[in-house]
């Protein structure tokens, strides 16, 4: 017999199931399932690394929501996150893209993901994309216990921003860069309470 969610004075709800999300986690199917098994597990390869911070870019200004709704939409407009396909894509490609009606049609956000498809191959001399990014991994993970408590910066992020700006790459600030580490598992960002906390092996 399934009981109401109910929340926590720490911003955690408990659902029907016993286990404790965040609101933003907590009501939608979709972003549960995400939150469940997605958000914050290891990613490692280029691949993911790329599309990742390809659509933290296009998130900006706009919910979570909307891009992963769109996400296997935005993977089919771009050869599933092929940085050597992508690096490729001319004028014709952007104009087929703001033509789909399937992603986010934001002309400097297409352009910026050709660009950092360069960046991303140029990168391969020198470790490359993932190694990069996650060498920006802190000594010490934040432990928040409550959704104010969640930071949406860090000096790591602004770290890693310069560098990725430095390697020519684009839409890379560092509150986006900080979404970027949380959603790779670079640093662990779920609340102390809840039952994704240090599930992904990087902490503990």
């Amino acid at each position: 017999m399934s009981t109401d969610p109910t929340t926590t004075p720490d911003g955690l709800v408990t659902g029907d199931d016993g286990l404790a999300r965040p609101v933003w986690a907590a009501s939608d199917a979709m972003l549960r399932e995400y939150y469940d098994t997605e958000w914050g597990m290891p990613v490692r390869d280029e691949r993911g690394v790329f599309e990742r911070l390809s659509l933290e870019a296009f998130q900006s200004g706009l919910s979570w929501r909307t891009i992963l709704a769109k996400r296997p939409a935005f993977r089919a407009a771009f050869a599933d996150f092929d940085p050597d396909v992508v690096a490729a894509f001319g004028d014709d490609d952007v104009e087929r893209l703001m033509a789909d009606a399937g992603i986010v049609r934001n002309r400097a956000k297409i352009r910026a993901t050709i660009t950092n498809a360069t960046a991303t191959i140029a990168l391969r001399d020198d470790g490359g994309l993932a190694d990069l990014v996650w060498s920006f991994r802190p000594e010490v993970t934040p432990a928040p216990r409550t959704i104010a408590e969640v930071p949406t910066t860090s000096d790591e992020s602004v770290a890693l921003s310069k560098a990725l700006r430095k390697r020519g790459f684009v839409f890379v600030g560092p509150t986006t860069m900080h979404a970027l580490m949380e959603a790779l598992g670079i640093v662990d960002t779920h609340l102390v309470g809840s039952h994704r906390r240090g599930s992904s092996g990087v902490w503990g």
